[in-house]
């Protein structure tokens, strides 16, 4: 894998964990949805409950409801996976 392909592969595994990160703690998420004024404070408030860059909030905002169900979290995370495992291998990630 060359270095823009590492990078990539970094990028989608830092969105995927937040994703996964959300999950788990979707009550919290969806109550700061719920309570903020616009989109733009939901984003800046779960990027501080969940110490997360903005790519990664806009990425739970852009997620649909269903996401968050436990099978998909749990497909969520076995991605999350896959792409730490192609990092530390060399190999080519299944995106």
């Amino acid at each position: 894998m060359d270095a823009e392909q590492r990078r990539h592969v970094e990028d989608t595994l830092r969105v995927v964990d937040a994703l996964v990160k959300a999950a788990d703690r979707r009550e919290e998420v969806f109550h700061v949805v719920e309570d903020s004024e616009d989109v733009d404070e939901a984003r800046r408030r779960l990027m501080e409950l969940l110490e997360l860059d903005e790519l990664s909030c806009r990425a739970i905002l852009d997620m649909q409801v269903r996401g968050f169900t436990r099978e998909r979290r749990r497909l969520i995370a076995a991605h999350a996976e896959e792409l730490r495992s192609s990092l530390s291998s060399g190999g080519e990630p299944q995106l």
